[in-house]
């Protein structure tokens, strides 16, 4: 039996709390708080203290799917990105850039949410951005 503990940052926030996963045989088991991190200094929020659960859940999307007819089927991430980008830009042209919004994630790291906004302002050309941690 091979135990690790690999130290890295939980994805449930934008905090950026240290954890380390518990990695047994290769399969992430549990995680804990890392105890010298700036940030959480070796506590953890309920969410931290399970990160791990999500990892193999059988409900978990792990390829990009496109909605055809009354289903869905899997496609490449090139496939996935170029109908995005077609259809947004296509909304663009018919209605407008301000009638696009984008809405980060509060599982997106700070720079995610930072990357997401300057998509939506330099690229799409829209203000139309919010968090839903946003208080």
């Amino acid at each position: 039996m091979n135990i690790e503990y690999v130290p890295t940052i939980c994805p449930y926030c934008g905090c950026g709390c240290g954890i380390y996963l518990v990695v047994k045989d290769g399969r992430i088991v549990g995680s804990e708080p890392w105890s010298e991190h700036p940030v959480n200094e070796g506590t953890l929020c309920i969410k931290g203290r399970y990160v791990h659960e999500f990892v193999y859940h059988k409900d978990r999307i792990l390829k990009p799917l496109i909605k055809e007819n009354d289903g869905f089927r899997e496609a490449t991430w090139d496939e996935a990105l170029d109908l995005m980008a077609t259809r947004l830009n296509d909304v663009k042209s018919e209605h407008g850039a301000d009638s696009i919004g984008m809405l980060a994630s509060a599982k997106c790291t700070n720079e995610e949410t930072y990357l997401m906004q300057k998509l939506a302002r330099t690229v799409i050309g829209t203000n139309n951005v919010d968090h839903c941690a946003r208080l």
